[in-house]
């Protein structure tokens, strides 16, 4: 084959195993047969709307065998597949789409008017209803019409495969360039660091247009002819039977799925015996998680990363699940990972500095923003995270800090520059900061500190409502604090931790 993307890898499955069950979506089973002919069937429907080389293919939808349809035809046609964020607003969304130039969108269960809104917002040439919801063209339809004759595109691992958007500290969406190099490095970091057989049998409930799901569990499932158990949302009471259901033997989910699993009624009856790796990752995980599987016999591995890496930065071993709880472990495979002082030379064990990544798993660089893709490089293509670290003499890494004032709430990454500027696009709002306060089921969660606008009186919930046309709800603030000031240094920057210091410790604002 002349394509060496992931978008071949159907294709090679087929020749390989082509009974093998790979997709089990609420009851429907799919081989790898199937999945190639309908991915081949797809990339036949997309060049007939015009796509082509370099093109970007946007989806929109919950987890759904279509995500992954989507994401091998475009990657047949050496096409740029786009995943967006099911959760965000409309504003939000539009932005990702005018920003990528994606003229083709396939979205699946939206909300009535939200995928017209959305397209004629961002100008979207070509709508794609999946389960023929919605505006555009019906999905099935024109998969049953288009020819099954085999695509053989020249693709490379040097060609970009996909743009997963990751908000930034200024607040607008940074678009990360993954290469199919770097997807296949991650994947085999995976394969290799945590023994995924051909018989795996892995459960994905969070969300493919993280990272996470689609990275370090989905796709190298698929890779070793493994079978994926996809749901479109996470339910805990259902996430335990499915478990005992199909024999599942590995789960990816970040620390509220764990927490929310152990707490649910039947967890302590729970058939857990087929599993045998649990990874966690998307957030710090606090001990009493990890405790409460490696008390059930589970080997609970931790591993850190970031969209950029395709995500994989580090990995604990399940052997060193109990005896290095707490640590984020060492780096994968083929990634190198160092934690660096403020000079560039490499930090002590115990010495606090920052983690930069380096290896063919790391992103070249984000979409159309080469001053921000310079900023996120040391010399040496090293990328740097923006966390900060310690490692100790055996490499083994702990995270303690962060450079960014990133809050990272149930796994998922709240920018507060993002926040605090829908914040002050509110009339009676003139400053505003936004901090992470700790929460008991989901780590971290969101604060607002707002300094009204002389003779205003705006109330919190006035404000929350106000977010709520511009943000996603995860990242609106869970509570307002209004403030008569903020603590600013000498150039007019917010001093955060202050901030923290005075307004993150009272629970009952």
């Amino acid at each position: 084959m002349r394509n060496q993307g992931i978008g071949s890898w159907p294709a090679r499955r087929n020749r390989r195993t082509p009974r093998r069950t790979a997709l089990v979506h609420e009851g429907r089973t799919t081989d790898y047969a199937t999945l190639h002919d309908r991915s081949t069937r797809l990339a036949h429907v997309l060049r007939g709307a015009g796509v082509r080389r370099g093109d970007r293919v946007a989806f929109l939808g919950p987890n759904h065998p279509a995500y992954l349809e989507t994401l091998f035809a475009a990657g047949l046609l050496g096409a740029v597949f786009v995943p967006l964020n099911n959760r965000l607003a409309t504003a939000e969304l539009a932005h990702q789409l005018t920003d990528s130039g994606s003229d083709v969108l396939v979205h699946a269960r939206q909300p009535e008017g939200k995928a017209a809104e959305l397209a004629s917002a961002a100008g979207t040439a070509t709508l794609i209803a999946v389960e023929g919801e919605g505006p555009g063209r019906s999905y099935e339809e024109l998969l049953a019409a288009a020819p099954a004759d085999p695509l053989d595109e020249e693709v490379g691992h040097d060609d970009v495969c996909l743009i997963m958007y990751t908000s930034g500290t200024t607040g607008r969406a940074k678009g990360a360039v993954l290469t199919h190099g770097n997807i296949v490095w991650n994947s085999l970091n995976v394969v290799v660091d945590t023994d995924i057989a051909g018989d795996e049998v892995a459960f994905v409930s969070a969300p493919l247009f993280h990272t996470g799901a689609l990275n370090m569990s989905c796709l190298p499932t698929l890779l070793k002819g493994g079978t994926v158990v996809l749901e479109s949302a996470f339910d805990a009471e259902r996430a335990l039977r499915l478990i005992r259901q199909h024999r599942v033997t590995a789960l990816f989910g970040v620390p509220t799925m764990y927490d929310a699993m152990a707490a649910a009624p039947g967890w302590q009856e729970a058939d857990l015996t087929s599993l045998r790796l649990l990874l966690c990752g998307g957030a710090p995980v606090p001990g009493r998680t990890a405790r409460t599987y490696l008390d059930r016999g589970l080997a609970f591995v931790q591993g850190y990363g970031m969209t950029e890496a395709a995500p994989g930065a580090l990995i604990l071993d399940r052997a060193d699940s109990a005896s290095r709880a707490g640590t984020a472990g060492v780096p994968h495979f083929f990634t190198d990972v160092q934690v660096l002082r403020e000079d560039g030379t490499e930090a002590a064990p115990g010495e606090k500095g920052e983690v930069v990544v380096a290896g063919p798993n790391v992103t070249p660089g984000y979409w159309n923003l080469p001053e921000a893709t310079a900023a996120a490089f040391r010399d040496g293509g090293r990328f740097r995270s923006g966390d900060i670290a310690t490692v100790d003499a055996d490499g083994y890494v702990t995270l303690v800090d962060r450079l960014k004032d990133m809050i990272i709430s149930g796994g998922e990454n709240i920018y507060p520059a993002e926040v605090e500027d829908a914040l002050l696009r509110h009339p009676d709002v003139a400053e505003a900061a936004v901090i992470g306060v700790p929460d008991a089921r989901w780590g971290e969660v969101g604060r607002a500190v707002v300094v009204p606008r002389a003779g205003t009186s705006p109330t919190a919930e006035e404000l929350l409502a106000h977010l709520g046309g511009l943000l996603a709800r995860y990242k609106i603030p869970r509570s307002v604090v209004l403030a008569p000031e903020l603590p600013r240094n000498a150039t007019g920057k917010l001093l955060k931790g202050p901030i923290r210091d005075h307004y993150g410790s009272d629970p009952a604002h």
